[in-house]
């Protein structure tokens, strides 16, 4: 069990009040919501309760929140069925080359199905351009999906801008706002978003449920086939004690909370960074500085010392960091992030390590990951 836990992008541990609202419901409110009789009709009350709480941290309606198993689901629902459902009008998907697995093995699959997919690409700072993105938009487009913060380098798309780009064209806009939902301010209206993923285990509620938002009037067939549970839109039997955790997630983000929470953050950052410059380390950041990244992701290149000798050294003293995306972390291929910042051929792409921040955190623990970090690579450069 490591010391100090530094990968809540991968994952977050659930905190008390959430614990206590999940065992409470496995314990009393067990019903199926979708039954008509009193325990079902309890099980209902806690899920529509839920429904609201949530439906209002972006600015939705209820009936727009559709409860999925998390975000690989909701991405997954997101661009294949808006895709298969929106194909008469054309059969061009914009992404970027940066986007979360789920969203671009999604987009590779409708490629094999006839499809055509832009990649944008980004910058070093992993960030798009609005102009690419203007010059790749057609009569054919229909779907054009963009993450609102990036997983591994904490890069902030310009989610307001695009949203205003396409508010006159016919192509629907999805984010996969997995890793900014818990600290970002969203607004699904102001900022002209048709779709929105996102899960709780990321924002310290439980594993496998998450939501989808689809604005109203948007038409495209459930993933998920069976019951009319969700409105006809998912089936399958609702998730309430998950869901009702979800919805205790989210009403302690409120937006002081939020804003709070974020400036700890990059403090921490900062005194992370601090810390390696004075101890010596020869290090850069991926991506955007300090302060103009999320809040919780520092992705670090610490030149000469390859990502699994660091992490598997500093796992050895207590310390969890991730290597990329914790759907990628346990393979041997290089970040798809990193390769489309700075090139295949990037030393980079093997000598970057993530560190991710979340409420358990501390200084002293900040503290000390840099010392063990400082130590492993002048340990492996003395060879």
């Amino acid at each position: 069990m490591a010391e100090a836990y530094f990968d809540n992008s991968a994952t977050t541990p659930m905190v008390q009040p959430v614990i206590d609202v999940l065992m409470d419901q496995l314990k009393n409110h067990w019903g199926n919501a979708s039954t008509g009789y009193g325990y079902g009709r309890d099980a209902k009350r806690v899920l529509e309760d839920s429904r609201h709480i949530i439906t209002n941290s972006i600015g939705a309606q209820d009936d727009e929140i559709v409860f999925t198993s998390g975000g690989s689901e909701s991405d997954n629902t997101a661009i294949t069925q808006v895709a298969h459902a929106r194909q008469s009008l054309g059969k061009h998907i914009i992404t970027t080359a940066v986007e979360h697995e789920a969203v671009l093995k999604s987009c590779q699959a409708l490629e094999q199905e006839g499809f055509k997919v832009t990649y944008l690409p980004v910058d070093q700072q992993g960030m798009i351009s609005l102009d690419d993105l203007k010059d790749a938009l057609d009569d054919q487009t229909t779907l054009v999906s963009v993450m609102m913060a990036n997983n591994e380098v904490g890069t902030k798309m310009p989610i307001h801008e695009i949203g205003e780009l396409l508010a006159d064209h016919q192509a629907w806009f999805h984010t996969d706002a997995v890793q900014a939902y818990g600290l970002e301010q969203i607004d699904v209206n102001r900022d002209h978003i048709d779709l929105l993923s996102t899960s709780a285990h990321k924002i310290n509620g439980p594993k496998m449920i998450g939501f989808l938002y689809r604005r109203e009037g948007l038409k495209f067939p459930s993933l998920i086939k069976g019951g009319d549970q969700e409105n006809k839109r998912r089936a399958g039997t609702e998730n309430v004690p998950a869901t009702a955790a979800f919805a205790k997630a989210v009403s302690l983000l409120a937006p002081a909370v939020k804003k709070a929470r974020g400036q700890k953050f990059i403090a921490f950052k900062q005194q992370l960074v601090n810390r390696l410059t004075a101890d010596g380390v020869d290090f850069a950041i991926n991506g955007e500085p300090v302060e103009k990244a999320m809040p919780q992701i520092l992705n670090l290149w610490i030149k000469g010392v390859p990502t699994q000798a660091m992490q598997n050294s500093l796992d050895l003293a207590g310390f969890a960091v991730s290597g990329g995306s914790a759907c990628t972390a346990g393979s041997l291929e290089p970040s798809h992030v990193l390769e489309a910042m700075f090139g295949s051929d990037s030393p980079r792409i093997n000598e970057s390590i993530r560190v991710s921040l979340g409420v358990m955190n501390t200084a002293e623990q900040v503290d000390a990951l840099a010392d063990n970090i400082a130590k492993i690579a002048k340990r492996v450069k003395e060879g």
